[in-house]
């Protein structure tokens, strides 16, 4: 009789177990049902703005040579290619840079002076580019190529004190004026 309670409460302990378990799996999984927004995925006009200011289309269907055209180019800029792969239309590079400012030194020193303490002061940047193509148009006859650059700047104390996209459109006006050219260039075989 004894064993045949103890049986029944084992049973009890366990279904109680796995309703506890259901219980707890159905609240952590019930925000999962959530229905996503309706502008979640809406581009902002600054955005979509921007998009404008990175991408220009080319009347060409060689989505080859325009990658080719911007690998050259970036070197031609001091960048080294991180990764590249034409099947996907994409190309990475980056380049090091001094980030030191010497007003932002001054600062650091008068700080110092007036408190003791130095504030970290900018070191290195690392420049980032990103190019990817892809065909556009009814028939794919134009090859849009959109490029983003960012920076990373590292101070002397080894921490990033920015990471940020780049957005002033001359950035972009003179390296899509530069890559024009070079396409120009490259058709004429020169």
């Amino acid at each position: 009789m004894i064993l045949h309670t103890i049986h029944q409460d084992f049973n009890r302990e366990n279904k109680m177990r796995k309703i506890l378990a259901l219980f707890l799996t159905g609240i952590i999984l019930l925000p999962g049902c959530e229905t996503i927004p309706k502008d979640a995925l809406t581009l902002s006009p600054e955005v979509l703005a921007q998009r404008q200011i990175q991408t220009k289309k080319y009347e060409t269907t060689d989505e080859v040579k325009i990658l080719s055209a911007c690998a050259g180019l970036l070197q031609d800029m001091g960048f080294n290619l991180d990764e590249s792969e034409s099947k996907l239309g994409l190309i990475s590079a980056s380049k090091k840079r001094s980030a030191v400012d010497g007003g932002q030194i001054a600062l650091s020193l008068l700080m110092a002076v007036l408190t003791g303490v130095a504030s970290p002061t900018d070191k290195e940047q690392t420049m980032r580019v990103s190019v990817v193509t892809r065909p556009v148009g009814e028939n794919s006859e134009y090859v849009a190529v959109r490029v983003t650059f960012q920076r990373i700047v590292v101070n002397d104390q080894n921490q990033v004190s920015k990471s940020e996209s780049l957005t002033d459109p001359s950035i972009y006006q003179e390296f899509f004026d530069k890559l024009s050219k070079s396409i120009f260039l490259e058709a004429q075989e020169l």
